[in-house]
């Protein structure tokens, strides 16, 4: 009887503390306000830009958060964010969840990540003119040599472990670092296979170094780190939205391929 009891109890102060830690996650409380609060940078295409003219956000991201919200029953609400800053705005609650985020070590000391949901490469982007001069990585890898990242993406360690030899540029936003190459400050910069592939459109004069991609990286969203509850709601939403079709709708509307 005792062992009876015993179980009993067990399980009702389990119960008790699911309970509890649902009540103080961010889940319940989106549900309460209403209102997703999303963290975003607007300036990676095609994943979250903002149109200066209307302040309004589109992209792949974008469409996912709305999804999400349409799905939580929540209006959602986009919060300016800087990549510099992306992290913090999730540890001083300024939003409930990021866009996309590349997965980093130094970022998950401090930010919870839900589950992948796109791979992608990292490549590196010089003028056109001087593809010859910089037919490969290592090319770039040199003392004389420049690149420019954007100060808080993940591509600004990349750039390290890549061209230790070469000088390092952080540029820091609403500037880019692809600026600093069309601008003849950088000889080249590193940045996702995503965005590359955009630039060169919009930018003819830039190229993509041949070579193939190095090192894919996972995205996925940032949320307050130990707040398992709606950790593990998002990432299941982002499995059944895979296992739907949703996620390989998008990527046929903005003419992505996952890796």
């Amino acid at each position: 009887m005792k062992k009876i009891l015993s179980i009993i109890f067990a399980i009702l102060v389990g119960t008790t503390a699911l309970a509890d830690n649902h009540g103080n996650s961010k889940l319940a409380a989106i549900k309460k306000s209403g209102e997703l609060r999303v963290g975003t940078t607007g300036d990676w295409d095609p994943m979250s830009m903002k149109d200066p003219a209307t302040n309004k956000y589109k992209g792949f991201d974008i469409d996912v958060m709305r999804e999400l919200a349409k799905d939580l029953g929540v209006k959602v609400k986009f919060v300016p964010a800087e990549w510099k800053t992306i992290v913090a705005g999730i540890t001083a609650d300024r939003y409930d969840i990021s866009t996309s985020v590349t997965k980093t070590p130094k970022r998950a000391e401090v930010a919870g990540f839900t589950a992948t949901y796109f791979k992608y490469g990292t490549v590196p982007l010089v003028l056109k003119k001087n593809l010859k001069k910089f037919p490969t990585w290592d090319s770039l890898n040199n003392k004389k040599v420049t690149i420019a990242t954007t100060l808080g993406t993940s591509q600004e360690e990349k750039a390290k472990e890549f061209f230790p030899k070469s000088k390092l540029r952080s540029i820091e936003a609403p500037a880019r670092d692809f600026q600093e190459v069309l601008a003849g400050r950088a000889d080249g910069n590193i940045t996702s296979s995503l965005e590359a592939k955009k630039l060169i459109i919009k930018y003819p004069q830039l190229a993509i170094v041949p070579d193939g991609g190095k090192n894919p990286a996972f995205l996925a969203m940032m949320v307050p780190k130990g707040d398992k509850v709606w950790n593990d709601y998002v990432s299941n939403w982002i499995k059944r939205k895979q296992i739907s079709g949703f996620f390989m709708t998008l990527e046929a509307k903005y003419n992505l391929k996952s890796l």
